[in-house]
């Protein structure tokens, strides 16, 4: 199903943990990682494709996660002709996408990469929000960096100041009282991650979270 320009609908998945690191697949038999993501069929929302997908790739269902935010709008990237199949030259350009960022609200065991009978990825894992593009085939690394740049800000915020202790305020019996931001508040204005760092030349700026041999197999 293509538009008219020539572009798929598609859908792309920012999964998070609760330590707000985003859920990194490695393509199977490759050396490709990248976000979960697929074409929305025909009569589907991007809602319903993002679940869809969601659970043949990663093995998660709709009560396992939380939606956080969308891209406003599609975000667009051609495909080189050198990866289009030959009776799709001249009419398919590449796909446009709506990218969903999710709160996982399952467990790490939860995740499946073996849900379906062709899998997508054959081993994950956890990284930092601004993940080392790198390592993304290179016509999909702008629209990365758009849909991570758009729900930076809807990042929830984890806050772990004791405002009380700050003040010299104890609870009764003398302990410190601890009180933690809500996690589902965002950002007011547009704020990276924490501990992350943002450049115009994402290659110089993002590192891998995870040292080598650290890859959670399939």
């Amino acid at each position: 199903m293509l538009d008219r320009d020539g572009f798929r609908p598609n859908v792309g998945i920012i999964l998070l943990n609760q330590k707000n690191q985003v859920f990194w697949g490695k393509r199977i038999r490759t050396h490709s990682w990248q976000f979960p993501q697929g074409g929305i069929d025909r009569g589907e929302t991007p809602e319903q494709a993002m679940y869809r997908e969601l659970h043949e790739e990663v093995g998660l269902m709709p009560d396992h996660v939380r939606i956080l935010a969308r891209t406003r709008d599609w975000l667009r990237y051609e495909v080189p002709d050198r990866y289009i199949r030959r009776d799709a030259r001249g009419h398919y350009k590449g796909q446009k996408q709506i990218w969903y960022l999710l709160q996982l609200t399952a467990q790490d065991h939860n995740l499946n990469l073996r849900a379906t009978n062709h899998p997508e990825f054959d081993a994950w894992r956890w990284n930092d929000y601004w993940v080392p593009l790198d390592v993304v085939v290179e016509f999909k690394r702008g629209v990365y960096e758009m849909a991570l740049t758009e729900l930076a800000r809807f990042v929830p915020r984890h806050d772990h100041r004791n405002r009380y202790l700050r003040s010299g305020m104890r609870s009764r019996d003398g302990a410190p009282h601890h009180d933690h931001a809500p996690a589902e508040q965002p950002a007011a204005g547009f704020e990276l991650p924490p501990g992350a760092t943002f450049e115009p030349d994402p290659q110089s700026a993002l590192k891998p979270a995870h040292p080598p041999g650290s890859d959670r197999a399939a």
